[in-house]
């Protein structure tokens, strides 16, 4: 009977240390699928492209040699590259100021207790829906061409046609507006920072005699900020990455200058086939991202303003 006792109790001791072991490790199974598909679909690629970035790696033929730096050297060099770098530059900077700003206009407008205000909301947010789509960037291009929408418009109120896909001044300009139209995820943020404003303030600073810009500037702003600084990242990190638009509506033209880095890194790789110069135009575009959300991430401590005073701004 002894022994029957103790042998149950053993048994129940090592299903308890089973049981623990199971909680213990409950959470990594858990997460396994996950982290199987991140090491090959993100991380392996990830440091592939490094490597391959400091070969004459091709696609069809593998690896040749290895060239060191030589790939970034033509990055820095090379006319066709340096242009891209310069438009990149010119895009990013155009579009994201541009796009909050539109954002926050209209999210401050709808804030406002109307008729109809959820209709509007839900028109707005769309765009930002659809903007990235293969099929917008399509549509886009059908309203810019020389027959398109917007040169009959002109027409018909007596104006000459511009040739906007065309020109190289225009066709940057058109690619600008497509990602300033993709303002409505922006504007759903701002919105809800808006009405997390307290009417107190509001109500106070009225009472001050504080006028509507001067309580925009000196109350909305600031406790905004946080989420200005959050869009500011995410949007400048979009920017650097955005492809369809200059690939599918221009094709990087007309001479190039709607050629983003994204595009130098296409058609490199699927193109000219040359991976090693492709890879390394992905690591000089990953770097240039780092540093900006380095600088925005530094600067936030200047202008940031976060209500519970925890020291990061």
């Amino acid at each position: 009977m002894t022994n029957g006792s103790s042998a149950t109790r053993a048994d129940l001791r090592k299903k308890r240390r089973f049981s623990k072991l199971e909680q213990g490790y409950m959470g990594f199974f858990l997460i396994l699928p996950w982290l199987i598909g991140f090491c090959i679909f993100k991380l392996y690629p990830f440091l592939s492209s490094l490597m391959y970035s400091f070969t004459d790696y091709d696609l069809f033929k593998g690896a040749q040699n290895f060239v060191g730096l030589q790939n970034y050297i033509d990055a820095f060099t090379k006319s066709k590259n340096v242009k891209a770098l310069q438009v990149t530059f010119a895009y990013a900077f155009m579009t994201v100021p541009l796009k909050l700003a539109f954002a926050l206009f209209i999210a401050y407008i709808l804030n406002f207790k109307i008729r109809g205000v959820g209709l509007f909301r839900t028109a707005y947010y769309v765009p930002s829906i659809l903007g990235g789509s293969v099929a917008i960037a399509v549509l886009w291009k059908a309203l810019f061409k020389n027959d398109g929408v917007i040169n009959t418009i002109l027409a018909m109120l007596g104006f000459e046609s511009i040739n906007f896909l065309a020109d190289k001044n225009w066709a940057l300009f058109v690619i600008c507006l497509l990602r300033v139209w993709q303002f409505g995820s922006a504007m759903v943020l701002f919105l809800a920072a808006l009405k997390g404003v307290p009417e107190d303030l509001y109500e106070a600073a009225s009472i001050d005699g504080a006028t509507k810009s001067r309580q925009f500037l000196s109350i909305t702003i600031p406790l905004i900020s946080p989420v200005i600084f959050y869009n500011l990242v995410t949007q400048l990190v979009q920017a650097f990455q955005e492809f369809n638009g200059p690939y599918i509506i221009t094709n990087g033209g007309p001479r190039n200058a709607t050629t983003l880095i994204s595009v130098i890194v296409y058609n490199s790789a699927f193109k000219d086939y040359k991976v090693g110069m492709s890879s390394a135009m992905a690591w000089i575009m990953f770097v240039i991202t780092t540093i900006f959300t380095i600088i925005a991430f530094a600067s936030q401590k200047k202008w940031v303003y976060y209500s519970d005073d925890d020291g990061r701004g």
